[in-house]
């Protein structure tokens, strides 16, 4: 219900409003998608992204209603984990990061501080 009192009143703004802040929707989607592989919350900056561009297209709140419960379903799935496999999860994706700043050293990416 609030979806809906909030969906009305953004439509009820400018396009020179709209625009911008679906692209901007849009844009934080992306960042989402990449850090399903890059480290970072991407299940939730996709959720934000989704929630921002549901304002404005109604394809964008079924999309989030589907991605709010396949959160749900990964949190129950991570809290009935059990030790070792929590360990095993902690150094693969240490093993990750290693691997990451390694080949950054190895290419010289220039970017990184050190």
């Amino acid at each position: 219900m609030r979806l809906r009192e909030q969906r009305r009143r953004h439509l009820g703004r400018s396009r020179f409003y709209r625009v911008p802040f679906a692209l901007l929707g849009f844009t934080v989607v992306l960042v989402g998608i990449a850090m399903l592989v890059l480290p970072g919350p991407g299940l939730l900056v996709m959720a934000a992204g989704l929630a921002m561009l549901a304002l404005e297209f109604s394809w964008a709140e079924r999309v989030l209603e589907r991605t709010l419960d396949r959160m749900t379903q990964t949190g129950t799935r991570v809290r009935r984990l059990g030790r070792l496999e929590k360990a095993v999860s902690v150094l693969a994706g240490l093993a990750a990061l290693g691997a990451l700043i390694a080949a950054a050293l190895y290419l010289d990416i220039p970017f990184l501080p050190f």
